[in-house]
């Protein structure tokens, strides 16, 4: 166990089924799907990377439009949450599109992180519509889960 790939200590990385949701949805609705209805399968969802810098966990997340006052970071129980919106959807009178893939309105994106990640050990900074988020430490080998044993009723252990 000690050597199982380092993706595999991030359970829950990304929300699959929603963005399974959204794809089936797009290719549904075509290029321009509804916009009356939606929810966190529905709505945008920024792309990001996420690498480690030496024992350090970095989180690159593109908020291309977003300024700081429209985006927002949490810490909750080792669930990092990234959350905002993209206002403004230009709507110009007598504009036709041929091609219109940027989303506007809402995002959420939460990543768990390692156990007992202190907020103090995270920053963020936003520099050209890239978010970038240093988890300190965040990369460093985890611990091996701890067996528990099991009784049986007549007090063997198993």
């Amino acid at each position: 166990m000690a050597d199982r790939p380092y993706q595999e200590r991030f359970h829950g990385l990304f929300d699959t089924v929603a963005e399974l949701n959204r794809m089936r949805e797009f290719w549904r609705a075509g290029v321009d799907p509804p916009r009356e209805g939606r929810t966190h399968a529905t709505a945008w969802i920024p792309t990001m990377d996420i690498f480690a810098r030496g024992e350090d966990l970095v989180i690159r997340c593109e908020l291309a439009g977003i300024g700081p006052d429209e985006a927002s970071i949490s810490l909750d129980h080792g669930v990092l949450t990234i959350c905002g919106e993209r206002s403004g959807a230009p709507e110009e009178e007598g504009t036709t599109y041929y091609v219109r893939e940027r989303h506007y309105g809402e995002f959420r994106r939460t990543i768990n992180l390692p156990d007992a990640t202190d907020s103090s050990r995270v920053a963020a900074s936003l520099e050209d519509g890239l978010l970038e988020i240093t988890v300190e430490g965040g990369a460093a080998t985890a611990r091996e889960p701890q067996r528990i044993d099991i009784q049986t009723a007549g007090g063997e252990r198993r």
